[in-house]
């Protein structure tokens, strides 16, 4: 498979936007970012293949109003591998899927061992896939040929795959569920912004004092702030792992700075203004964050038993269970209900705990109607089994 063509110009989009819409049945859509690389996670290529019009490459910056696309592809389905991961890119451009084929998710609703899009297609149809490219800047510009052809081959297949999908669906009587799973991933909603987004820096845990902790932020902030102007991955400016050493090392002096072996990266010496000026910030501000924020996550379950004895009798009551009706199903367990979900039922469940109040409390943690079907009878039964068991203990009846 050769001569790919990228549509980078208006004739040849207008073109495209005409092949497409002569074309039938559902569309085949993927995307490329430049993930590790550029700033941004904006889609530096969208591939889109429909029966009668084949495999189209649509280079997105290059183009404006991507979004005419929009009528066109609101007409059928899109068949999508992962389609979470390529969803908020194509949002961006203004498309938005009229409803869904995920092969990814339909594959591990069936229980499929291996997800990536190359084992799926090498399971359903046979066709051996390279991947060599999965992890390409694919903002370079021109993209070479073997790139096309690799990003090509990411969605000429996908409507035989969801065929034999859809088969298998059928057989195994997830064709409502795995409907609906397709719908909860169009309609989650994006996740919200943190507060403290330099939190997210890896290894500042091992700062100690909230001296040291401004100076972490003020330095991710400087990070950030490079980044997002030159469009570029924050980690290959500076790496983590040398913003925290800066810190750690408290340079006396910006010379001091420059000779740390420790702090590197493509940016650490010829911005190094930049973050001498974000250490003098850190030393000099008043508004100091505290080591450790409130926070609703729940304590690992290894120590529930002695925080909560009775929500660590529960989730382990229920896991197994829930782990069992999973594997009954030919489905990882995580797919039936996420840990989470689980997990914050354990910890505070509703009262009375029967079939019905758990069902309402999971609906409101956001598991689907098949999902409750499936596990509220269960969990409810284990929660009551497990107070049992806790209050028969001889130590709970001295």
């Amino acid at each position: 498979m050769s001569g790919y063509t990228v549509i980078d110009d208006e004739e040849a989009f207008v073109a495209a936007m005409a092949t497409l819409a002569g074309g039938s049945g559902p569309f085949a859509v993927d995307v490329e970012r430049a993930s590790g690389f550029r700033y941004s996670q904006r889609a530096y290529l969208v591939q889109i293949w429909r029966e009668g019009a084949g495999v189209l490459l649509i280079d997105p910056p290059a183009l404006t109003d991507v979004d005419r696309l929009q009528p066109i592809l609101a007409e059928d389905e899109w068949i999508l591998h992962a389609a979470s991961q390529d969803l908020p890119s194509l949002r961006e451009l203004g498309l938005e899927p009229p409803r869904i084929f995920d092969t990814e998710l339909a594959a591990r609703l069936l229980g499929h061992d291996r997800v990536g899009l190359g084992a799926v297609v090498e399971r359903t149809l046979g066709i051996t896939l390279a991947k060599e490219h999965s992890a390409a800047d694919w903002s370079t510009r021109p993209l070479p040929q073997s790139w096309l052809e690799y990003a090509a081959l990411d969605v000429v297949h996908l409507r035989a795959v969801r065929d034999v999908l859809v088969a298998e669906l059928a057989e195994q009587g997830k064709t409502v569920l795995a409907a609906e799973e397709f719908q909860a991933v169009i309609d989650r909603p994006s996740k919200p912004l943190r507060t403290d987004p330099w939190r997210r820096l890896t290894g500042l845990n091992s700062l100690r004092g909230r001296r040291a902790y401004a100076i972490a932020r003020e330095l991710w902030n400087a990070r950030e702030e490079l980044a997002q102007s030159t469009d570029t991955a924050p980690g290959r400016l500076v790496p983590d792992r040398s913003l925290v050493a800066a810190v750690a090392a408290n340079p006396a002096t910006k010379r001091d700075l420059s000779a740390l072996k420790a702090f590197n990266g493509r940016a650490s010496r010829s911005e190094l203004d930049r973050w001498w000026a974000a250490i003098e910030r850190g030393r000099a501000t008043e508004d100091l964050p505290p080591e450790r924020v409130p926070s609703d996550t729940l304590p690992p379950p290894r120590a529930w038993v002695d925080r909560n004895p009775e929500a660590d009798a529960r989730l382990k009551a229920a896991r197994p269970v829930v782990e069992e009706r999973a594997a009954s199903l030919h489905m990882p367990t995580e797919n039936l209900l996420t840990p989470e979900i689980l997990r914050r039922l354990a910890w505070s469940p509703p009262q009375p705990i029967t079939a019905v109040t758990i069902s309402i409390a999971l609906a409101e943690a956001g598991a689907r109607g098949w999902q409750i079907l499936e596990t509220s009878q269960l969990i409810a039964d284990a929660f009551v089994d497990s107070v049992q068991t806790v209050e028969s203990r001889p130590e709970a009846a001295s």
